[in-house]
């Protein structure tokens, strides 16, 4: 159990060492700081659920590096995050900006249950309680009521 527990902290170890490579570094320590910034808010587009700064995967490295150049030639995390967007989509952006689209893709799910419970209300609501029985349907829950054979017995 021990053993485990040190081999799980030793892959954690290595899985941020990994992300964040010394060599790869920039050597301004306030630049290194902003890219560092930037890497928490863009999606590893391979794993899909991870920050590049937490992936091992060579397309996180790639764009590791891209944040890093577009850092290091003075661009703001604004202009960073525009120009990822630019190339790889919406997606890469772990919180996406507020847009009509987003908002329409966050609301529809409730739309559509409102639209079904009313839609429900609605055709429970027009169901008439009293509904006329035929005379035959009226003379045959008679006989039933009173014990009578039906008729349509197979006996």
């Amino acid at each position: 159990m021990r053993g485990r527990l040190v081999l799980a902290a030793l892959a954690g170890v290595a899985c941020i060492a990994a992300a964040s490579d010394p060599a790869e570094r920039l050597p301004d320590p306030a630049q290194e700081a902003q890219a560092r910034e930037i890497f928490r808010d863009v999606r590893c587009l391979v794993c899909q659920n991870e920050s590049i700064d937490d992936s091992e995967a060579e397309l996180a490295h790639d764009l590791r590096q891209i944040v890093r150049e577009q850092v290091k030639a003075g661009k703001s995390a604004p202009e960073v995050k525009r120009f990822l967007t630019d190339r790889y989509g919406e997606f890469v952006l772990l919180t996406p900006r507020f847009s009509v689209g987003n908002l329409v893709l966050w609301a529809a799910p409730f739309l559509v249950v409102i639209a079904g419970v009313a839609l429900l209300w609605g055709r429970m609501r027009n169901r008439t309680a009293d509904v006329e029985l035929t005379p035959a349907e009226s003379e045959r829950l008679r006989r039933l009521a009173d014990g009578e054979p039906s008729g349509h017995d197979p006996a």
